[in-house]
């Protein structure tokens, strides 16, 4: 017993020890909280603070009200400039299409809500997250909304809008179901990530729908007793989990469609079952295919190898190796931690992609620790050659970069604020908020025999009122001189005591300067405007190609000049050494960051050697290598780069 207290004090802490040069750090920040404009009247209606639910988790009804807010950040009107958002509200369970703070003004317009009728919906539905997209190739931006109680819903933009507005969508279904009576008959499908990408490498994007309960009448106060939770803490496998629907086809027009199948056998089915909470993808080998992590609660997560061709998407699992001194956790897909978000970018710029993973790390709650997953295979060959074989070549070092410990996490999204070279991490966090704090009943949970935990009639309380880490603020971590990072949120002013869910990220000015936003679970979005005072070069990149339908309409209305190059990645060699990013289709919990490449310099003002590679819209692999100055720079991706005006 005095060896467990030992050690659970040290591990205490440890999460409490302040990073050396946190405030030196810090002051080369800074951000400014702007009000996001809601449609009109939208603040004077009534503002749900828990959700109705089946009979069965009444008593746990909090816990089951925990999710659901999400937030993105695109170019919604077709200017090129990221300057418009798409949230969830679970304050009133709808999907509101606005403009971010610093839009220009004539990206701006009346704030609205989406209307998914005349599709069938009913009480027992509840958006989940909004992903921006071009599903249909013809450069104008649709959106796809998951639910929970529901199949998505893509709203497709309208050749004929000129302005965006209710009227400028069609949704339409992403998985066909019959209405002969004007109800909902599909899967009741309860989504919390949505990852998009090229995934077979067909030049158009496919969707991965990652649920959590199984299909079931979650939020149906009259619904069948059908409703389960997880069967473990430490490897559950009876959720919803994860369908993958390859795209075959789409049209354009005034009635616009898309439409995808289902490959059942994409994903090895012992990795399909989990409680999956986040997804997002990667090309890890250099072959234009996204590689996939899927981050799963109550068990393992999941690094996924891209072995699909066009036509055809399939995915085998590959591990990471355990030495003598690895804890069992550490070792990747092995672990027992519970996967709440994932992200990939270039943490020690050496041109190789690592993953920021959120679990949950509370202190006097539940210890565990985030994953930063850094990347050791030799180049992208290697790599290849590793995954092939199912070995996942990435040592966790999460403490070692001073990010291991934040609170109860949930999306990440790592990005360049002050264009110096350097990511920050950003961490949503916080589960239930309330007055009574209910951790010893949950450590109480965590000891029942792994028999009783399906059952919901089981579970401890968590009601209206009660509180598990519900004072969580923000992470926001930031590379101090020693080379370690660490966290500055409350010294930004970011320590908002609401938990928060979804993050997103976005050159919103065409300036080089990334903002960004938060969903809150049960409280008003936020954007924060970036005004650190010394900010470097920076390299942005708008990545497209031809729009469908020859391009008629391209840069007209709000079309775009070409459709979003899914998959494109982008290399940068300055004497400062080597960067990777991506054009990120979508991934991680319920947030989007926009579709800007983005790169910070620091000081470099010469040319900086950008090498391209991307599949054109047939498919086709090309790659190539150029000079570009700092700035933005727009590419019109054929079997060519070719640059382009600025819009």
């Amino acid at each position: 017993m005095t060896v467990l207290v030992a050690a659970s004090l040290f591990f205490a802490v440890r999460t409490s020890v302040a990073v050396a040069g946190g405030d030196d750090a810090a002051a080369k920040y800074k951000f400014q909280e702007m009000p996001i404009a809601l449609p009109p009247g939208y603040d004077s209606q009534h503002m749900n603070t828990v959700r109705k639910v089946n009979p069965a988790y009444q008593k746990i009804r909090s816990w089951i009200s925990s999710v659901g807010a999400g937030i993105a950040i695109n170019d919604l009107v077709g200017h090129g400039k990221a300057d418009g958002m798409c949230i969830v509200d679970t304050r009133t369970d709808k999907v509101v299409v606005t403009y971010t703070p610093t839009a220009a003004k004539e990206d701006r317009f009346t704030p609205f809500v989406l209307d998914a009728s005349p599709l069938p919906m009913d009480h027992a539905m509840a958006p989940t997250g909004c992903a921006p997209g071009d599903f249909n190739g013809d450069g104008r931006m649709d959106l796809l909304v998951s639910y929970w109680g529901r199949t998505p819903v893509v709203f497709m933009a309208k050749d004929s809008a000129t302005t965006l507005s209710p009227d400028a969508y069609v949704p339409r279904e992403v998985v066909p179901s019959e209405s002969p009576d004007g109800a909902y008959h599909g899967p009741r499908w309860n989504t919390d990530a949505v990852y998009i990408g090229d995934l077979d490498g067909s030049g158009h994007p496919s969707v991965v729908v990652g649920n959590y309960f199984r299909d079931s009448d979650v939020l149906d106060p009259q619904g069948l007793d059908n409703v389960g939770m997880n069967d473990s803490l430490s490897n559950s496998k009876n959720a919803g989990g994860d369908h993958v629907l390859r795209w075959t086809g789409a049209s354009v027009g005034d009635k616009p469609t898309v439409s995808f199948v289902e490959e059942k056998e994409a994903i090895p089915y012992h990795a399909s079952t989990g409680w999956t909470l986040a997804i997002s993808g990667a090309d890890l080998t250099g072959d234009d295919l996204p590689e996939m992590y899927i981050a799963d609660d109550f068990g393992h997560d999941h690094l996924l190898y891209n072995r699909s061709t066009p036509g055809h998407i399939k995915y085998t699992e590959a591990t990471g190796k355990r030495t003598p001194t690895t804890p069992k956790s550490f070792v990747l897909g092995k672990g027992s931690f519970k996967g709440m978000g994932i992200d990939f970018a270039d943490v020690d710029h050496n041109g190789r992609f690592d993953m920021m993973v959120s679990n949950i790390t509370v202190d006097w709650g539940l210890e565990e620790s985030n994953f930063l997953w850094m990347n050791k295979a030799r180049n992208e060959a290697d790599m290849a050659r590793k995954l092939a074989a199912g070995e996942a070549p990435f040592t966790q070092e999460a403490q070692q970069h001073g990010v291991a410990w934040t609170g109860w996490g949930w999306d990440t999204k790592m990005a360049d604020f002050l264009n110096n070279g350097e990511l920050s991490i950003l961490q949503a966090t916080g589960f239930v908020k309330g007055k009574i704090d209910r951790w010893p009943w949950l450590q109480e949970m965590a000891m029942t025999n792994d028999d009783l935990l399906s059952n919901p009639a089981m579970w401890p309380h968590v009601q209206p009122g009660d509180d598990i880490a519900g004072d969580d603020i923000l992470g926001f971590y930031a590379r101090t001189e020693s080379g370690k990072y660490a966290n500055i949120s409350k010294q930004l002013g970011l320590d908002v005591k609401i938990p928060s869910r979804a993050l997103a990220t976005g050159d919103t000015t065409g300036t080089g300067t990334l903002d960004f936003a938060v969903a809150r679970q049960w409280g008003p979005p936020a954007f924060y405007a970036n005004q650190a005072p010394d900010r470097g070069q920076y390299l942005g990149l708008r990545l497209y190609r031809p729009a469908a339908g020859s391009g008629q309409g391209a840069g007209k209305g709000i079309a775009n000049i070409g459709a979003p190059a899914y998959g494109a990645t982008v290399k940068v060699t300055t004497s400062a050494g080597t960067q990777v990013s991506q054009l990120d289709g979508g991934g991680g919990h319920s947030g989007f960051r926009s579709f800007d490449v983005h790169f910070g310099l620091g000081s470099d003002h010469g040319p900086a050697t950008v090498e391209l590679s991307w599949r054109d819209a047939d498919g086709g692999r090309h790659r190539t290598t150029q000079k570009l100055t700092p700035g933005t720079h727009t590419f019109m991706l054929t079997d060519t780069a070719q640059e382009v005006a600025n819009r």
